[in-house]
């Protein structure tokens, strides 16, 4: 006769196999379930480079790029009954300048960033009582809000300043804007955007904006002239 105690790990075991097929079955169905994101506009609107210290009691000074920017997004589709939240970011882009290396890098920054959560999640994100209040308000009765992941900017102010390890980032050319998104599941893998589609899953058109170069810095005197 089986001791309680083997009794107690056979329940265990049985329902720990029960919960990952349960749980693999949830994460293999999101790649059944069409989505189809689409970006149909993305371009820079105002273009300034500044000089700054990164820290307060630096006395070597950074340039600084500052770039403002126009979005149009319907990331609707990535909303499902097993997701909790996207993270949606948009990135600038230039290949390296460097010619020794025989691969060419990309440089990338951050400049802009927002986490949209799914009408089961609204209470992990960093809402006010009212802003809470309204979005329990629209998924009342929806499984899916249509409304989450649709995202229109115009001339959005960046939330970080980008600059390079070098410090100088003035007259960088071939620069360009992509949206990029993370998809995290309750329960599943992370899945990021890509660049082909998988199973039903299409990937992300007009993610990248046309090529732009920053402009130059500004010297004192000629500061001095515009204002004289």
């Amino acid at each position: 006769m089986h001791s309680s105690w083997m009794r107690i790990q056979n329940v265990f075991s049985y329902f720990t196999t029960v919960l990952f097929a349960l749980g693999a079955c949830i994460a293999v169905s999101d790649l059944l379930t069409p989505r189809a994101p689409v970006v149909n506009s993305l371009k820079f609107t105002n273009l300034q480079v500044v000089r700054g210290r990164p820290h307060y009691y630096s006395s070597k000074h950074e340039e600084y790029a500052i770039i403002k920017f126009s979005l149009d997004a319907d990331l609707s589709s990535l909303f499902t009954w097993n997701t909790k939240d996207v993270f949606v970011y948009v990135t600038a882009e230039w290949p390296s300048s460097s010619s020794a290396s025989a691969n060419t890098t990309t440089n990338q920054a951050v400049i802009w960033d927002t986490i949209i959560t799914a009408p089961s999640s609204d209470y992990l994100g960093n809402y006010g009582p009212a802003t809470l209040k309204k979005l329990r308000k629209s998924a009342a009765g929806k499984s899916i809000d249509p409304s989450r992941g649709k995202l229109v900017l115009k001339n959005q102010r960046p939330k970080y300043q980008i600059t390079h390890p070098s410090g100088k980032i003035a007259s960088t050319e071939d620069v360009t804007l992509r949206l990029h998104y993370d998809v995290q599941p309750w329960v599943g893998v992370l899945m990021r955007n890509h660049n082909v589609d998988v199973g039903l899953w299409k990937k992300l058109e007009g993610s990248v904006s046309r090529t732009f170069t920053l402009p130059s810095l500004k010297k004192k005197d000629e500061a001095k002239k515009a204002k004289a």
